[in-house]
């Protein structure tokens, strides 16, 4: 059972490896960094967000929200319009396109990964996704705790 475990767990490692190079290689065929992508990436999935909350979700500074939205403003891959609901706000959104340049890229895979699923009956679906929420839970909890940590350069300077 060790052993299985451990399979499991290298193999986690490397598909969350495999996902890193994947997004490294789309982001330079956009023309944009890893945060950017990110960005792009939160934007698609909530169709509009402010920068406050585009800040918090990737966890940057309201003057680092700021240069990255500058920079894909300028790419033409997202806009940036008042809130009608509150004018000291904006929205920012993702643009068409952003969208008919990152779909090529990630469409095949998602077919791809649709295909790979087809043979599972529903409990090993349920199972699968119950396990990959747990892992995506355990991420998102690690991420609040390191970003918690003071550091090194600071503890370093200070």
């Amino acid at each position: 059972m060790e052993e299985l475990r451990g399979e499991l767990s290298a193999e986690v490692q490397a598909s969350q490896s495999a996902v890193d190079d994947f997004d490294s290689a789309a982001a330079v065929v956009l023309g944009v960094n890893r945060t950017d992508l990110r960005c792009m990436e939160y934007l698609t999935q909530v169709q509009t967000a402010a920068p406050t909350e585009v800040g918090a979700q990737l966890g940057l500074s309201t003057g680092s929200v700021t240069a990255m939205l500058d920079r894909l403003e300028k790419l033409a891959y997202i806009t940036r319009t008042p809130d009608p609901g509150d004018r000291r706000r904006s929205i920012v959104r993702a643009t068409p396109l952003f969208m008919e340049r990152a779909m090529p890229l990630y469409m095949p895979m998602v077919e791809e990964g649709g295909r790979n699923i087809e043979h599972y009956d529903a409990d090993q679906l349920r199972m699968l996704i119950e396990f990959m929420r747990n892992i995506r839970e355990l991420y998102e909890r690690q991420v609040v705790r390191v970003r918690g940590v003071e550091p090194f350069v600071k503890r370093l300077r200070g």
